[in-house]
């Protein structure tokens, strides 16, 4: 029988791929939400830590979502743009809380990746990564980075033990939807290590106006067939809306599963959420893509 794979096997087996580097560029998604900001910022810390690697954070969007801008800020995360950069001048290129070929994520697929950590379910072009960490059954990115912290010994800074916390509690929805027993940890462990105080003040960012307007058009349009809510906001400048209506949108009574679309950009976005933790949105949402013959973006 083979003998299943601690995290410091997965440690070791990383590390093997990292070792001799002396820069990485870690990709996340076009407009990356709190789960990916904390789960970059993680790696780059392990990286830095035990292998001395300088790292840039790289994304293809804009982020204007307030919480977001807040977490960005307060890691001192210095995004870049993916097209301004030569690939070929960083000694590996990483990707977290996204796979090539997804909708959410501007990148040559044929760019062959040296590691790809995620918790989405694992696409054909993730495989040819030197190095991937795939486990759909996990709520959030940034509980696989924990234990990657932990199996190395590093102790979480401050800031980026908050930006974690964050990370699991939103893409969890508090540790409500498709969370595991590791989220659970990984948040109980981390949270210790957080400020509360810089927590709470990333998550009441000021909103502009414009959200609400916007929040108002998701609940005009919402229409419930059953235990399903599905709403299309129309032309939005940015996507980010597109997910935190479909939150907001599950809280209604009697609903289990919320869907909301808007055109960003001619590309059409699609974030579904459920309470249902039987629910596999991730595996709807790809077959709700499908082939993709029209541009698309899929998000859970």
């Amino acid at each position: 029988m083979t003998r299943a794979m601690t995290p410091e096997d997965r440690l070791e087996r990383m590390s093997a791929i990292l070792v001799g580097a002396r820069s990485m560029l870690i990709i996340v998604q076009n407009t990356p939400d709190p789960d990916a900001i904390a789960a970059a910022a993680a790696l780059r810390e392990l990286a830095n830590e035990r292998h001395e690697i300088a790292c840039s954070v790289a994304h293809s969007g804009a982020v204007l979502r307030a919480e977001n801008v807040a977490l960005i800020r307060h890691l001192g995360l210095n995004t870049r743009a993916l097209s301004e950069l030569d690939l070929e001048r960083f000694d590996r290129l990483a990707m977290v809380d996204a796979q090539p070929g997804a909708g959410n994520v501007t990148f040559d697929p044929t760019v062959r990746l040296d590691v790809v950590i995620d918790h989405h379910p694992i696409r054909r072009e993730t495989r040819s990564a030197r190095f991937t960490d795939v486990r759909s059954r996990y709520g959030a990115t940034s509980t696989i980075l924990y234990e990657y912290l932990k199996a190395a010994k590093i102790e979480v800074p401050t800031p980026v033990a908050t930006a974690m916390v964050y990370g699991i509690r939103s893409d969890t929805q508090d540790l409500g939807r498709e969370s595991t027993k590791a989220d659970l940890e990984a948040f109980l462990d981390l949270y210790p290590l957080a400020n509360a105080r810089t927590l709470g003040r990333i998550v009441r960012a000021p909103l502009p106006r414009s959200y609400f307007s916007k929040l108002r058009i998701a609940l005009d349009q919402a229409k419930v067939f059953g235990t399903r809510v599905v709403s299309f906001l129309g032309p939005l400048d940015s996507p980010e809306m597109v997910a935190e209506a479909a939150d907001f949108l599950l809280r209604t009574e009697n609903v289990e599963w919320s869907m909301c679309l808007a055109v960003v950009d001619d590309w059409l976005h699609l974030s579904l959420r459920t309470i249902s933790r039987e629910g596999h949105a991730g595996h709807v949402a790809r077959n709700l893509g499908g082939r993709p013959r029209r541009k698309r973006s899929c998000a859970v």
